[in-house]
This record gives structure tokens, C-alpha cells and sequence, in this order.
């Protein structure tokens, strides 16, 4: 019992400082240093912040959001992060910035996943050294590294536990691992829709691959195990799904064909050691290659029979297969059967990150290769060396450091003079539809006040706010006067650079003139205005 508990902890440790390896130099300015030049982490550190500010105050309002006013659930337009949001949360209230916050909660995303996949494997294999390359794959891996922006991609730590916690319910029949699994699945479900459709994938799959899961006497006892499992979750998850069920997200299949996984996709990886080699002529905005060294161990284990005689083996090479199938999206004969018998595929924009499935089914079968060969050979005196480097090369395998960061700038104190008024917000330019990732500062700049505002940007881009920007566009004519006043807006605030490059000279020189307008602060090229 103490010799597992060490391996837990030394487990913990080594991901943990993997996660700063990886990361580098990121641990050097946690509090600075950020990916702030792409519109979607700010997005995740706006949610972030959001949940944990909202969340004590009006826990049922949760996702009545403050942006897109004057929408009603707008939280529901994204990714939830839950559960990131509340392990954040106390760096928050302790006065930390949403970008330690974000950094701290990247590098726990990292050195988690690992740790679970570990854990699992040394359990399905009995071999620590299989268990720690297994989280190695899972956690440092062209996907992840090209999704740093998404604080979803980095947490999936749940995912490798409930596939444990399914096997549990499959060996034991017990009531207790039902509920595991159920605890697992609904943590997972918290942090990202998208993850909570390939959770359920994998454990769909994984049932249909084992048939004492489903035939005979054993099977019955099982369904029930797994039916109550469902009911639990589904009960748990309730009140978080209903926004998105309220909204009716519908991604159009053209949508979801545009992006869906190409074959040139699982050759792409920004590790370094394989970018400049080979890896820039397929070059692609999804990553999806699972590593060399994981493709040459999972190999092993299918070479050497593990990844169909083992039962746990075999569920990840069936969802691993489902993932690629699936990432292809429509151009796969049935999906579009799929997409419309089940509705959560239907909420499924990018087709393509399906793909990660197979990342985690090479980091599954791999550590059960690596295990067959610790086994094989292990009364051989060169198998620590070997082991060790098997280990080091997996990490490099995966290595993208240094990594493209800069210095976020935080918002300017002028919006504090916002905090506690009863006010409505817009900023200007009001950016058209399809560039309102623009849009994605003005979040950051109500972290200092938390008041609606009518600008918003998310993964989903509202009907209202479309109708919005039509009458907003000739700001500040008659019309988008009469328009703020319908909408109940208190107070503009002008970005005047910014709007004399999208909206022209004219309507810069304008605002100063307008007798709707009056200035309240100015703070170098960006003016606060009361709306008479």
C-alpha cells in the first residue's frame, strides 16, 4: 500500500515538472507571459472568471453572462469550464489576474492528465514505467500544443479515470464503481461539451467491444450497473445542459465538413524534432499526430496480440479507431445518420478534434506495450537504460519549448469607474459578425466591472448580435442612437484609433460632436461616455 502511494506521489511530481519543461519559459512570468494574442484565450480567461465571480453571488444565474446583452444564457454560446473555473477560483478571489489564474490552471491541465493516465495504465498493467510514458503521450502531444488558447483541450483528466471506472463496473458489478464512473463523467462533462460527447464515445465503444458487458446473465447486471450510472449523470448535468438545450446549438453539416480532419492532419505537430525534419510540408491548423515513439509501442501491443487478448486493450484500440472514423466527419457514409439521430454529435462543430480519441487510445496501448516488453525482457541488465530512454524520447517526441508567448496588457483603470452603477455597456468600433473575435479584448476590459455590455464574442456568434451590429455600423448617426437607447445603454466607450480604422475619420470626429455623448474619462485614446 505505501509503495503505491509513493508511486502516486513520485507520478505527481514528474508531471508536474514536465509541465514546466513543456511550457517553457512559461514559468518564468506566470503572471505576464500568456498566449493573449489569440481571441479565444481571452474568451476562456473572461468564462473563467466569470464562474468564479458569478458563482457565489447568483449561483442560478450562472450563465446569464454579460455579454451579448441583452441575451439570456450566454454563457451557453461556449465551452462551460466548470470545473477549471472552480479550481481557479480561489486564485481569484485571493487577488490573482486572469492570467495567473489561466497559467496555473494550464500547467494543472497538463500534470493531471498525465497523472490519470498513469494511474490507469499502472493499474491495467501492474508497470509504473508503462503508466508514466502512457501519461507522457496523453498530456504533451501535437493536439494540445496547438490548442493552448483552449483551456478545455488541456483538461481531459477525467476521461482516462472514467474508462477505468467503466472497467471497474464491468469486473466488480458493484454500485459504488457505477458511481464512480457517473462522478467522472460528470466532471468531464463540466469542463467542455465537446469532451462530454467523447467521453460518451469511448464508453460506447468500449461496451460494444466487450460482450460480458452486454450478453448473458453478467450483461444484464451490467446494463443496470451502467443505466444507473447514466441516470445519476444525466440528473447531475441537467442544469448545466439546459442553456445549451434552450439555445438549440445546431452546427449546419457544411459547417462541420469545413472542419473536419484531412489526412494531412495526423502528420502535422509542432514538436520540434519533427516540424523542421518533415512535419512543415503537411503543416495544418489541426494537429493530431500522436507521437512516434506512442505509434511504435502501441504497435507492439498490437504486433504482440495485448491490444485484442486484454479487454481494457482492446476497448482503446476500438474508440481509438471510432475517433479517426468520426474526425472525418460527413465525408465518413453515416455520419450524417448519426448527426441526425443523436443530438449532441449536432453540437459538434469541429468534426476533426474527434482525433484526440486516437491520441488517448495510442497512450493507452502504448504503455501496454511498453509492459509486454518490460515483461519480456525483464531479466535483461539493459532494461532500465532502455526504459529510461524510451522515456526521455517520448518527451521529445512531444517537445514544442520554447514556446510563442508575450506580455498580456491588462485593462485600463478607466472601467473601474463603471463598478457598481447600474449601467449598460458598448464599446465602438462595434465589430461586424464574422470579425467579432475583435470583440475578444472588450471581455478582459469588463473583468474590471462586470456590467452587461451589448459587444460579446464566443463560439457561437448570435442572431441578436448580427441584428445589432446592422443598426450599430453608422455609430454615431441618428439611427445607432435611437438603437443604444431601445437597448437601455448607459454608457460608450470610444476606442478612438480603433474606430477611425474600421469606421473612418468621419465618425471618429463625430463622436466629440454628438449631444448624446458626454465624456466622463478619457485615458489616452479611449473615452468613457455617459449616454444622455
Amino acid at each position: 500500500m505505501r509503495a503505491a502511494r509513493d508511486g502516486r506521489l513520485t507520478a505527481l511530481l514528474v508531471f508536474a515538472a514536465l509541465a514546466l519543461v513543456h511550457t517553457w519559459p512559461l514559468i518564468t512570468a506566470p503572471a505576464s507571459l500568456s498566449r493573449n494574442d489569440h481571441p479565444d484565450t481571452l474568451l476562456n480567461e473572461w468564462i473563467i472568471a466569470w464562474v468564479a465571480h458569478q458563482a457565489p453571488r447568483h449561483p442560478l444565474q450562472l450563465f446569464d453572462a454579460n455579454i451579448f446583452y441583452p441575451d439570456r444564457g450566454a454563457l451557453a454560446y461556449s465551452e462551460p469550464l466548470i470545473v477549471p473555473a472552480a479550481m481557479g477560483a480561489p486564485l481569484l478571489w485571493a487577488g490573482a489576474s486572469p492570467v495567473l489564474a489561466y497559467n496555473l490552471l494550464l500547467l494543472a491541465g497538463f500534470t493531471l492528465t498525465g497523472w490519470a493516465m498513469s494511474l490507469v495504465v499502472w493499474r491495467w498493467t501492474g508497470d509504473w514505467p508503462a503508466g508514466i510514458v502512457s501519461g507522457v503521450v496523453v498530456a504533451f502531444n501535437a493536439h494540445v500544443f496547438t490548442r493552448l488558447p483552449h483551456m478545455q483541450a488541456q483538461h481531459p483528466e477525467f476521461l482516462p479515470l472514467a474508462l477505468l471506472a467503466f472497467d471497474r463496473v464491468l469486473v466488480d458489478l458493484r454500485v459504488r464503481s457505477a458511481m464512480m464512473l457517473a462522478l467522472w463523467f460528470v466532471l468531464q462533462g463540466l469542463v467542455s461539451i465537446y469532451l462530454l460527447v467523447f467521453t460518451t464515445t469511448a464508453l460506447v465503444v468500449s461496451w460494444l467491444v466487450q460482450p460480458d458487458g452486454w450478453w448473458g446473465m453478467r450483461g444484464r447486471r451490467a446494463i443496470i450497473r451502467l443505466a444507473l450510472a447514466g441516470v445519476v449523470a444525466l440528473a447531475a448535468l441537467a442544469p448545466f445542459l439546459a442553456p445549451y438545450l434552450r439555445h438549440g446549438l445546431v452546427r449546419p453539416l457544411d459547417e462541420v465538413a469545413f472542419f473536419s480532419a484531412r489526412w494531412r492532419d495526423y502528420l502535422t505537430t509542432p514538436a520540434r524534432v519533427h516540424y523542421t525534419w518533415w512535419s512543415s510540408r503537411f503543416y495544418s491548423g489541426t494537429a493530431l499526430f500522436p507521437g512516434a515513439i506512442g505509434l511504435l509501442l502501441a504497435a507492439v501491443a498490437v504486433l504482440t496480440g495485448c491490444a485484442f487478448r486484454d479487454r481494457r486493450a482492446r476497448m482503446a484500440l476500438a474508440f481509438g479507431v471510432a475517433g479517426v472514423v468520426l474526425s472525418f466527419g460527413p465525408a465518413v457514409p453515416g455520419y450524417a445518420a448519426l448527426y441526425a439521430w443523436i443530438l449532441p454529435l449536432q453540437s459538434i462543430r469541429a468534426a476533426a478534434r474527434f482525433g484526440y480519441l486516437a491520441i488517448v487510445a495510442t497512450a493507452i496501448l502504448g504503455g501496454f506495450g511498453l509492459a509486454w516488453m518490460r515483461t519480456r525482457w525483464h531479466e535483461a541488465r539493459w532494461l532500465p537504460a532502455a526504459t529510461w530512454a524510451v522515456f526521455l524520447l517520448a518527451n521529445i517526441d512531444a517537445f514544442s519549448a520554447p514556446l510563442a508567448l508575450q506580455r498580456a496588457q491588462p485593462p485600463i483603470r478607466l472601467y473601474d469607474r463603471l463598478r457598481g452603477l447600474n449601467a449598460v455597456v458598448v464599446e465602438f468600433p462595434f465589430f461586424p459578425p464574422d470579425r467579432a473575435y475583435h470583440n475578444a479584448p472588450y471581455l478582459m476590459n469588463a473583468l474590471r466591472h462586470w456590467r452587461p455590455m451589448v459587444n460579446g464574442y464566443s463560439g457561437v456568434i448570435p442572431e441578436s448580435y448580427v441584428s445589432h451590429y446592422l443598426e450599430l455600423q453608422g455609430f454615431p448617426d441618428d439611427r445607432a442612437m435611437g438603437a443604444l437607447h431601445s437597448l437601455n445603454v448607459t454608457h460608450v466607450v470610444v476606442h478612438d484609433s480603433l474606430l477611425r480604422t474600421w469606421n473612418g475619420a468621419a465618425a471618429a470626429d463625430a463622436v466629440a460632436k454628438s449631444p448624446f455623448l458626454e465624456v466622463v474619462e478619457r485615458a489616452d485614446d479611449v473615452v468613457l461616455y455617459h449616454l444622455r
